[in-house]
């Protein structure tokens, strides 16, 4: 048989390239009779865009008599902000270049670039500090004189976890989505993660772990312990179901399945992200992805009434807080731009107390720990928010803090949340997206705001930690600190200070899996995509000091007198 020659003739190639960069060659060309005579730039520019338009048409013509299209492959400079080309702007190692067209990137303001933003410089800039009075508001003052046996009247020093005493590295296949501490073991953590699975370690013994698999199909969103049953934990997900799970065994019930049928397009399908426990109701509380609110009784783990529109209809609700002190208040969160309070005994589609207005998306928004009466939501404008006092005036908050948390995609949201141990109620710890240059490296701390001033108590960086921690959990009773990088967990404890005993001081690092090559076409640099490999501490290929072998390193360190 004649075999059949393949056609080799390929479809031309265009290449554009800056105007700037291309130099001419005019004075190299010139002859004996002197120079060309001189024309103005706008004349160059025309001539120079007549003559690739020219190409281009000519381009088209001879593809069109050979049937084939050319590739164009353009070389020019396109910002990634606006999308314009001639300039570029983002971050270069831990550097952020500013678009021209654009605004500061951290206050959202012009007049200034990131990198020289007052907000930057000194986190208190612009911000009103609490006053020190006594309350003038009698059911304010009510209200803490019944607190005054918890509340200390002296705020207590601030013990902050800076140095990272343990960790599992590539714990989860996914990243990190939400991490809850067991309310009575010390040192048992949970973390869930973008595939859904649930994580349960003990990371005072580093090596006993367990990851449950099957718990859900999709985003595993929040985590709530049974109250009555610390055993047992109620966890919603992005697959629009509440899961029921045994700690011990890792077997789960559904409670609540909002997709029966399966997928049956985007317009149908409903995720679950907020949730909450009321333990004096008997009650978790859930939120979907079209700004409903469902109520599960915990005593026959089944949905009870119907269910209540409380935000937008369309808008996520991410967010379900419960007073601690009032669990008949109800605090909610969504992307309709709004933080609402509810009162639980009269549920109805707008009838809420309060609507709290922000600018952007609302990540999240708790009550204080201890007396309930204040209020710390985190939105996308760069905005952390204090309410100093839920009697008060809730038209406008007390004081907006700015911060560096606004993110792209491929990232866990960022979420402020009060230290639990704070009796001064003032101590809030966040994760930071802007990068920081520590000895040419880029890192992303985690910072501790003190929420009555505005002012930065402490910034938690680590050399080895170079992807970005959105999800950080203080401990309720110890002084340590969880936190979920990539698909790492890290736990923080004070460093020990002493000088008159010799002492040593122990590191232990556990390896899991391993690590995966980013799939080509992907941005290398994007220190934010969801599967970035974190092995060794680092998630830019960079050879880590510990062992790539799945064993604990232990590295001691002498504290002299």
């Amino acid at each position: 048989m004649m075999t059949r020659r393949r056609n080799s003739a390929f479809p031309k190639v265009v290449i554009e390239r800056d105007t700037d960069s291309e130099e001419s060659s005019s004075s190299d060309e010139e002859g004996e009779d002197g120079p060309e005579p001189e024309t103005s730039e706008e004349e160059e520019k025309e001539l120079k865009e007549s003559e690739n338009r020219d190409k281009k048409e000519e381009t088209l013509v001879d593809a069109k008599k050979k049937g084939k299209a050319p590739i164009t492959i353009s070389l020019k400079k396109v910002c990634k902000v606006c999308k314009r080309p001639g300039h570029e702007a983002g971050f270069k190692g831990a550097t952020y270049i500013d678009c021209p067209m654009k605004p500061c990137f951290l206050c959202k303001m012009p007049g200034h670039t990131t990198m020289t933003c007052p907000h930057r410089v000194a986190s208190e800039h612009g911000v009103v500090p609490a006053p020190h009075r006594n309350t003038q508001n009698p059911v304010e003052y009510v209200f803490e004189r019944q607190l005054i046996p918890r509340i200390r009247q002296c705020k207590p020093a601030c013990v902050i976890p800076n140095q990272v005493s343990c960790a599992v590295i590539r714990y989860h296949s996914r990243r990190v989505t939400c991490l809850e501490f067991h309310p009575r073991n010390n040192n048992l953590l949970l973390s869930g993660d973008k595939k859904g699975q649930l994580g349960v370690w003990d990371f005072d013994k580093v090596s006993e772990k367990v990851v449950y698999g099957t718990i859900h199909s999709c985003i595993l969103n929040n985590m709530r312990f049974n109250p009555t049953n610390d055993g047992m934990i109620y966890s919603s997900s992005s697959d629009g179901t509440i899961s029921y799970t045994d700690l011990e065994i890792g077997i789960s019930s559904s409670l609540m399945n909002l997709n029966p049928d399966g997928w049956q397009g985007p317009s149908s399908w409903r995720m679950l992200y907020g949730m909450d426990v009321n333990a004096e109701r008997g009650l978790v509380l859930v939120a979907d992805n079209a700004g409903l609110l469902y109520l599960v009784d915990t005593r026959s783990n089944n949905e009870t009434g119907r269910a209540v529109l409380i935000h937008k209809k369309g808008s996520k609700v991410v967010g379900l807080h419960c007073n601690p002190v009032q669990p008949d208040l109800l605090l909610s969160c969504g992307n309709d731009h709004f933080a609402r309070i509810w009162d639980m005994r009269k549920l109805e589609a707008g009838g809420s107390l309060y609507n709290l207005t922000h600018k952007r998306v609302v990540n999240s928004a708790y009550f204080s720990p201890i007396s309930g009466t204040k209020i710390l939501t985190t939105a996308q404008d760069n905005r952390l928010r204090i309410w100093d006092s839920i009697f008060g005036d809730m038209d406008s908050p007390s004081r907006e803090i700015v911060h560096s948390h606004d993110f792209n995609r491929h990232l866990t949201p960022f979420r402020a949340e009060w230290d639990p141990k704070d009796s001064s109620e003032t101590l809030a710890v966040i994760g930071r997206y802007i990068s920081e240059n520590f000895n040419g490296t880029a890192l992303h701390p985690i910072d501790f705001i003190d929420t009555g001033t505005g002012q930065l108590v402490a910034e938690l960086m680590d050399p080895n930690i170079t992807t970005i921690s959105p999800v950080n959990k203080l401990h309720p009773r110890d002084d340590v600190l969880a936190s979920g990088s990539s698909r790492s967990l890290f736990i923080w404890r004070p460093k020990e200070k002493s000088d008159f005993v010799e002492k040593k001081e122990e590191r232990k690092i556990l390896f899991c899996g391993k690590a995966e090559r980013k799939k080509p076409g992907k941005n290398v640099g994007d220190e934010s995509e969801d599967d970035s490999d974190c092995g060794g501490f680092s998630s830019k290929g960079k050879r880590s000091k510990f062992s790539k072998k799945e064993l604990i390193c232990k590295s001691k360190r002498k504290v002299k007198r």
